[in-house]
């Protein structure tokens, strides 16, 4: 298991890399649940094809947490920079609302305009690395279920044959 957990190193980087950047972008970013289960299915297909032994339902959840929680980095990495343009989209639409809700609290703006700080970046950090290493973990263990190799029936038939003639011997 030690040596597997060595070799899950690339594909939750490949996986994560994918669903961080997709995560991130404005458009396709409404479906973000989505490309961090498919990034975690990506490294759980990678792991597999090049995994010798058959693997479990936990490689796939190890393999997905990885993932998730290189998405969470990659994705919070590159919304640096978008941040200005997403903060005056969200800002635009707020002063939309406000014209049409009459009991919104007052300074409400400078509360839903405060995302550019370091805290707020490490907020948001923690909170993606938790939410998608949930989500990762679910997608692994589908992807294993759907690539991972299976034990074949003669192998396991090889295998209890030779377990009941060792109990036979003295």
């Amino acid at each position: 298991m030690n040596n597997q957990k060595s070799g899950m190193l690339v594909p939750a980087l490949v996986g994560g890399a994918l669903a961080g950047v997709l995560s991130a972008i404005p458009i396709s970013n409404c479906l973000c649940c989505i490309w961090i289960i498919g990034g975690a299915m990506l490294a759980a297909y990678l792991l597999a094809k090049d995994s010798p032994v058959a693997l479990r339902a936990g490689d796939g959840a190890i393999v997905g947490i990885f993932t998730g929680i290189i998405a969470a980095a990659v994705q919070s990495f590159i919304l640096i920079p978008l941040g200005p343009l997403l903060r005056e989209s969200i800002q635009n639409m707020m002063k939309w609302l406000a014209e049409y809700a009459e009991d919104i609290p007052y300074d409400w703006e400078s509360w839903m305009g405060g995302g550019t700080s370091v805290f707020w970046f490490f907020i948001n950090l923690v909170f993606s690395a938790f939410f998608f290493s949930v989500l990762g973990a679910l997608g692994g263990v589908i992807g294993i279920s759907l690539f991972g190799k299976k034990a074949t029936q003669k192998a396991q038939g090889a295998s209890d044959a030779s377990q009941s003639t060792g109990d036979r011997q003295p």
